[in-house]
């Protein structure tokens, strides 16, 4: 089995960027929020169980998921979220799955899994490393409100919300600093791409 590289950070800590960044050194990308699209897309299984539990108030007018509806229902709502959490995370996982035997064949030497929440579902002690992206905070609540809109105060909360991030960094086998500094990211990513490869091969025979 192709080995499966984690990727995860804190909220607006750029695991996009950094994503994108392993893309461009031909490795497949793996993203849980697509995935999460994925499974809860109309007629879904998965969109069904989502309605049955929190109502037809979280559709949009065309019927898909209202995805910033959910978000700020079940915020700050542990009970919400641990619901929401049991209906789309082994879905996620089994999407997930299928997309990793997918890439058996792929030149690759491994495949990267991007997700936001590896750390606090346990997810990362199933991979075969973990690549942990990271950002001061302050530059996370500059991105959220740029990119998002926030105002100060929801970004901080949503910033507070999260794992810290050093109990993510605390877990991680590589670390990548995302500061706003790209090419200095960029030379971070080929570094540790480098060292996965001396660890799992050139992928050229997988």
């Amino acid at each position: 089995m192709k080995p499966v590289v984690g990727l995860t950070g804190g909220i607006a800590s750029g695991k996009t960027t950094v994503s994108k960044m392993f893309a461009d050194l031909g490795i497949p990308i793996i993203d849980a929020d697509e995935l999460a699209r994925e499974v809860v897309e109309p007629g879904t299984p998965g969109l069904a169980a989502i309605v049955e539990e929190f109502g037809e108030d979280v559709l949009d007018e065309e019927g898909g998921l209202d995805r910033k509806k959910v978000a700020d229902l079940v915020f700050g709502d542990e009970e919400a979220r641990e619901t929401l959490n049991a209906i789309m995370h082994p879905r996620i996982g089994a999407a997930g799955a299928k997309y990793v035997q997918g890439y058996q064949d792929h030149p690759a030497p491994y495949v990267i899994y991007e997700g936001a929440l590896l750390v606090e579902t346990g997810a990362h002690k199933g991979f075969s490393a973990l690549v942990v992206v990271s950002a001061e905070e302050s530059v996370q609540r500059l991105r959220l409100i740029a990119r998002d809109g926030f105002t100060v105060h929801d970004a901080n909360a949503r910033i507070e919300a999260q794992l810290p991030l050093d109990r993510k960094v605390a877990v991680a086998d590589f670390v990548v600093s995302n500061n706003g500094d790209l090419e200095g990211t960029r030379r971070q990513v080929n570094e540790i791409h480098e060292q996965l490869v001396a660890r799992f091969g050139s992928g050229e025979s997988a």
